[in-house]
């Protein structure tokens, strides 16, 4: 037996008969209604094969086998995060991240601290993944505080796909209201009472994609390890799989970066992925692109496994979230509704996802609001009756203001609902534009629930909110935005067995792994995590600052932290040396 102790490295292992790994002294949260309590679990080549008492499992070892002592930590399945944007984050290490940072004071500081180590020719940046309610202060930053913060460099600070705050030097270089700044629908120019721009930019989703365009990009070495270090951030709140659901780069091009984790064997992920296609900026039908790019480019089938080893690693699961720019809806909670021409929805539906369905081609379609869903499903009710969908598995993503009644269409319609947990770091802007009685009952995640439609709990990271899917968590329990404001009604909202498999067992179907993925059961792939406090029974404000302390993939440890930090796999050097992820991490670390 080789035992695992805090301060011991893994050791390599052969394959003779027992278990590869044993977890013992475990509260295990299993998920599966059969066995819904165990102490320990046993692992052979990547999938568990058994789950019971400590004595049991111990029966399983053999000479080579790894065993760690789990000293009575809560272990749960691995997270899923069924819609997020791991490949559009080519740029995670070049920016600040103020995920989890509790002050403006911090996060003022974390700029001025950047500003003297950013070289000359780059950026200091913060791009999403934070909110001005989760502050103390609960206020945005104001633009003499920014110029204060950052006098020698260009500076963006993004909120969301809501507005960006850009210095001076970041204005001229983006030539903010001359000819060279993308004139695109719905992009507003703060001026001051003089006419003079203050630097605050308003827009939607494609002004802030733009504006990315035009700033210092990484080098492909940089990349690399920008995704190494994302999936690294990931793995730290116990996610083990991802579905990556597009990004400013189409299929084929970020699968590049990939194919360098998938050869070094440090794609310590399940990413499967979606497709969008959005072209260079000039008009393009998305899913003729689309359909162009996986038929001709770089032929791909739906299921098909770009990693050569670790099951579901890869796999293409179809187009969206985007399908067609004219018919996206922004949530923008800062503005009113975006709402869609309906005859513009049923042309989308008639001229581009029929093609899809008539090639078996899953798609995802963003929607956010009802008013958009409605018109929506009448066109795929009638798509449905000439070219059935027939079993091909499709969802909305986000459907924050759903209704009731078509929450039921979409099941009979045999699709799912990918929601998204925005609201815990927006909420308060929603309430301030479309009212509390609303936001109370958005989205209606008892009714979901209730339903038994294919449902899931995502992120939409790294840019329209945070990665950290604790946060989300938090919100469905306790019904509380980040500035501890109410925004869930208390029938609205979800126990934590309920919150908890809504990024665990919920995500399964929407990466077709039903049969092996979100339980701790015999069969299922060996995806757990340890965390850092019992999530059934610490308090509810604690909720969010849930960690993993040991997350394994594929029955291989993945990540590790406090007793077990010595078994985190070396990380390669981030790249570049100046990285604000280098020195202030991908989250906030700091005291609570």
């Amino acid at each position: 037996m080789t035992e695992i102790t805090p301060n011991a490295q893994a050791q390599s292992t052969q394959n003779p008969p027992g278990a590869d790994l044993i977890v013992i002294n475990a509260k295990i949260f299993t998920n599966n209604r059969g066995q819904t309590e165990a102490s320990a679990l046993a692992v052979k080549g990547g999938r568990i094969y058994s789950v019971g008492p400590d004595a049991d499992i111990l029966s399983l070892k053999n000479s080579e086998t790894k065993i760690i002592d789990a000293r009575g930590r809560r272990l749960i399945p691995g997270i899923i995060d069924a819609h997020t944007h791991v490949l559009n984050e080519s740029g995670y290490t070049y920016n600040i991240r103020w995920d989890g940072v509790p002050t403006l004071r911090r996060a003022l500081s974390m700029l001025r601290e950047q500003a003297e180590r950013t070289p000359e020719g780059h950026w200091v940046k913060v791009i999403g993944g934070w909110s001005p309610y989760q502050f103390e202060e609960n206020r945005f930053p104001t633009m003499d505080e920014l110029h204060e913060a950052v006098h020698n460099r260009p500076l963006i600070v993004q909120y969301a796909y809501n507005r960006a705050f850009l210095n001076k030097q970041a204005m001229e270089l983006l030539g903010v209201g001359t000819d060279r700044f993308p004139d695109l629908p719905g992009t507003e120019f703060e001026k001051d009472g003089q006419g003079h721009y203050t630097g605050v930019i308003y827009g939607y989703t494609f002004t802030f994609i733009a504006m990315e365009t035009m700033v210092p990009q990484l080098s492909f070495d940089e990349e690399v390890s920008s995704l190494i270090h994302t999936v690294h951030a990931l793995n730290r709140f116990g996610v083990t799989s991802i579905v990556d659901n597009g990004g400013r780069k189409g299929y084929p091009k970020p699968q590049a970066t990939v194919d360098v984790l998938a050869r070094d064997n440090r794609l310590n992920v399940r990413m499967p992925f979606v497709d969008i296609q959005l072209g260079d900026g000039s008009p393009i039908n998305m899913v003729d692109a689309h359909i162009e790019a996986i038929t001709k480019t770089a032929p791909i089938g739906p299921g098909q496994n770009l990693h050569p080893t670790l099951e579901h690693g890869h796999e293409y699961r179809g187009a969206g979230e985007v399908l067609q720019a004219e018919v996206h809806d922004h949530e923008n909670f800062d503005r009113p509704a975006v709402i869609i021409d309906p005859d513009q929805m049923r042309r989308h539906v008639e001229e581009n996802v029929t093609k899809l369905v008539r090639r078996r081609i899953p798609f995802r379609m963003h929607i956010s609001y009802n008013e958009n869903i409605t018109p929506f499903l009448d066109a795929l009710e009638k798509m449905n009756e000439t070219t059935p969908l027939d079993g091909l598995r499709w969802s909305i993503e986000h459907a924050e203001t759903i209704t009731p009644e078509n929450i039921d269409r979409v099941k009979r319609l045999g699709g799912g609902i990918a929601l998204d947990a925005k609201m815990a770091l927006h909420g308060d802007a929603f309430i301030k534009t479309h009212g509390r009685e609303k936001a109370l009952k958005t989205p209606r995640l008892r009714q979901l629930v209730d339903s038994e439609i294919p449902l899931a709990m995502t992120t939409d990271a790294f840019r329209a909110a945070t990665f950290n899917p604790w946060v989300g968590v938090s919100w469905m329990v306790s019904g509380k935005s980040a500035s501890g404001s109410e925004v869930l009604a208390k029938a609205n909202r979800l126990s934590r067995i309920e919150a908890l498999k809504l990024f665990t067992s919920g995500p399964t179907w929407f990466m077709n792994t039903e049969s092996e993925m979100g339980m701790i059961a015999p069969g299922h792939l060996a995806d757990f995590a340890l965390l850092d406090r019992d999530y059934f029974t610490v308090p509810e404000n604690q909720i969010k600052h849930v960690c993993s302390v040991l997350t394994v993939l594929d029955g291989r440890v993945v990540f590790g932290a406090q007793d077990y930090s010595t078994l985190t796999p070396r990380l390669p050097d981030i790249l570049p040396a100046w990285s604000p992820v280098k020195y202030f991490g991908g989250y906030h670390h700091g005291a609570e």
